[in-house]
């Protein structure tokens, strides 16, 4: 799963005066690459240096320095880092290879003080390693926003739905109104020519009788004006009532969402404060668990340079001597001697210590937990109080339009009133004197049947409008659909995007240990494994899911009987195995070979030399470059076709 890269794409390095390096430059050729050497010959200050020149900051000044450099060259590419001293400080700058180191640091750059690597020795939320790259509030932020747009355009659509379902009933009015139309302009027709037929006498009574006509005309317009500008008039007031309806729930709304920007930026500064303090107590566990490492191997009598260095080597020959030695130690720290259980008991208190700064990381983890939860909640009510100050201040400019609309229609209404009061007056006054009575209720009735003619066509236009609109909507109809698709598919995505990567990690870390112990045959080792738990924690007065990765061990007797053990109980080999595969997982799932061409081990020597080995021939498989440091004993045990640095 390397990246691909061409045999001969070398990689050198130059160093100056970084870590404990005076001056080097060091070629890595793809595949692996041994750093051959005893303790403090700078190999792990070369690790530091190809780290830095990567992107990470974890890189320190030679100690007589006040400036060094790193350059690595690979396929063509120059990259750099400087150093510089400037009091207690040390500032970095220049083009390193990765613009953030985040993934690198925990999953290409395995050195001892690696977070992923001890993740198991210290008890570590695992999940919270594999997880930590992952910005979970950005993808929440991701969810909160599809969801919102998932809805908005549910509710488009069952609008637009809706309109759609009146078409059959606008179109059969419309038939209806065009048929009822016809039906009247046919018979206004009828009235006019039979008008035309039986309306003959003198000029001055054919006068009178179109001035009465026209007058009729007028106040049948008029009328109809009139009746016009009331349906406006109850539109506009409908209208205005629903917004005002509309703006009393939005501010009833807005006056149960708690809000204080003051609370949301003392959240903030608290998590900040939180983050801070468990990186602290993260230093202080890393620090604790070496020293507790370091004097159990020096108790124990363990084979190691270091014991060697602060336990001077016993030459008496004395049994009672011997005896003694076994119950007394000499202090590596002011060489006096103290008995070994007062050391013991020491040790015993610094593990006490501990494990209550584990329990203490813990708790502010979940705090964090707590705080994050109510500060995305707070300021969602604060975005929607924002949406809600919107709205309503458009509803009010849109209130103070109808306000000023009525008016207008008031003042519209009545001028028209005035207007048919006067036209009546009219009518009555200029109403022909003649016994043909006929004739009269033809006027009328012609009167009557182009008032009728003109309010069937107006409301004809009014319905073909309507037609025409929910046409235009309906039209929309598909991209909105397309749009809900694509936005429900993106919706999904990011809802199993942390699903995916837990279940990736847990698959990848079992199935490589799995290989491991096979390859590594440990004594009595049956099976290590993480199994993948859903939990309900509380959180304040909810109860929300938790995933967790529980980390197994199982043994077999001596008859093959297998029994689970503890993490506790596994060797210092076997713990070391487990940290390096579990961070291989993470550097898997994050897909970690795709932007970091190396990956760094260091601090191997509690496994044995096969088994580095075989565990370097598998990380090979993984890395395009793979650089060990390793003593010479354990570099005999690899395969002589690596490229060896034996001068740092």
């Amino acid at each position: 799963m390397k990246s691909k890269t061409s045999a001969d794409a070398r990689a050198t390095l130059s160093a100056e005066r970084v870590g404990g390096i005076d001056e080097t430059s060091v070629e890595f050729v793809p595949g692996v690459n041994v750093l051959k050497g005893r303790n403090a010959t700078n190999r792990t200050s070369l690790l530091r240096a190809i780290m830095a020149a990567l992107g990470s900051d974890d890189i320190a000044l030679k100690g007589d320095a006040d400036q060094g450099a790193v350059e690595l060259t690979i396929q063509g590419e120059t990259y750099t880092r400087t150093l510089e001293r400037s009091g207690e400080t040390t500032t970095l700058s220049g083009d390193p290879y990765l613009e953030d180191s985040t993934l690198a640091d925990l999953f290409a750059f395995l050195l001892e003080s690696n977070d992923a690597r001890l993740s198991v020795a210290r008890d570590d939320d695992l999940h919270d390693v594999i997880m930590r790259p992952i910005d979970t509030d950005e993808i929440e932020r991701e969810i909160a926003d599809a969801e919102r747009r998932k809805d908005e355009l549910d509710d488009q659509l069952s609008e637009l739905r809706s309109r759609k379902d009146r078409l059959p009933e606008l179109q059969s009015r419309r038939t209806a109104v065009a048929d009822e139309l016809a039906d009247k302009r046919a018979e206004l027709d009828a009235v006019r020519e039979e008008l035309d037929a039986v309306d003959s006498g003198a000029e001055e009574t054919q006068a009178k009788r179109e001035a009465y006509r026209e007058t009729l005309a007028e106040l049948n317009s008029t009328q109809t004006d009139l009746e016009e500008v009331d349906r406006q008039l109850d539109n506009e007031k409908d209208q205005r009532e629903a917004l005002q309806n509309e703006r009393g729930d939005l501010r009833t709304e807005r006056s149960e969402l708690p809000m204080s920007v003051e609370e949301i930026s003392e959240l903030g500064q608290r998590i900040g404060e939180l983050q801070e303090r468990r990186r602290t107590l993260g230093s202080l566990l890393d620090r604790l668990q070496n020293i507790i490492q370091f004097n159990e191997e020096v108790i124990d009598n363990a084979d190691s340079e270091l014991r060697e260095v602060v336990v001077p080597p016993d030459d008496s020959t004395d049994v009672t001597d011997h005896l003694m030695a076994e119950q007394n130690l000499v202090c590596w720290t002011c060489g006096s001697t103290v008995d070994r259980t007062e050391i013991e008991d020491t040790l015993d208190e610094l593990r006490e210590f501990r494990r209550q700064k584990m329990s203490e990381r813990k708790e502010i983890s979940d705090e964090l937990d707590d705080l994050r939860e109510r500060k995305r909640e707070m300021e969602k009510n604060q975005q929607r109080r924002e949406r809600i100050d919107q709205q309503l201040q458009q509803i009010d400019d849109r209130i103070e339009q109808q306000a000023q609309r009525i008016g207008e229609l008031r003042d519209r209404r009545e001028t028209l009133c005035d207007r048919v009061d006067e036209l009546e007056r009219e009518v009555e006054e200029r109403e022909p004197e003649q016994d043909d009575d006929r004739v009269l209720e033809l006027n009328k009735r012609e009167s009557e049947l182009t008032r009728t003619v003109e309010e069937l066509e107006s409301d004809l236009e009014r319905i073909d409008a309507e037609i025409d609109d929910i046409d235009d909507d309906v039209a929309e109809i598909p991209r909105l659909e397309d749009e809900r698709e694509s936005v429900s598919d993106h919706l999904t995505t990011l809802r199993n995007r942390i699903d995916d990567i837990e279940a990736d990690a847990v698959e990848a870390f079992n199935d490589h240990i799995a290989s491991l112990i096979r390859r590594l045959d440990y004594e009595n080792l049956e099976r290590i494994w993480i199994e993948r738990r859903e939990t309900t924690v509380r959180d304040g007065r909810r109860s929300v899911p938790k995933t967790e990765f529980d980390l197994h061990v199982v043994r077999t007797t001596e008859d093959g009987t297998a029994y689970e053990d503890t993490v506790d109980h596994l060797s210092e080999s076997e713990r070391e195995v487990t940290g390096l595969v579990f961070a291989l997982a993470g550097y898997l799932v994050h897909d970690v070979y795709e932007t970091v061409p190396f990956m760094l081990l260091d601090s191997l020597e509690a496994i044995d030399s096969d088994r580095i080995a075989a565990l370097v021939e598998y990380f090979e498989e993984h890395a395009e470059f793979l650089v060990v440091a390793l003593l010479p004993e354990d570099a005999q045990a690899l395969d002589e076709q690596y490229r060896r640095v034996t001068e740092i």
